[in-house]
């Protein structure tokens, strides 16, 4: 099971992460809400980022690229 802490380290990350897309993301309060939903579904980075790569895959040009660029800059922090 999850700790507190890794719950609020995974909420650092996902802020930092959309701090770091928000200049290359064309829907950026789309993308913040839809984060924000799947986070609230899911408590451990992988599972959350499984969530991520699952709404990629349901989702439209453009706000697709929204997404694969905050994956992206999740997986890199």
């Amino acid at each position: 099971m999850w700790e507190e802490g890794d719950m609020e380290g995974l909420e650092k990350k996902i802020e930092k992460a959309l701090f770091e897309a928000r200049p290359y993301v064309e829907y950026y309060d789309r993308l913040k809400e839809t984060v924000n939903k799947l986070k609230d579904k899911i408590s451990d980075e992988e599972g959350f980022r499984k969530l991520v790569e699952k709404e990629i895959s349901k989702a439209q040009e453009p706000f697709k690229t929204d997404l694969r660029i905050f994956l992206q800059k999740f997986e890199i922090l």
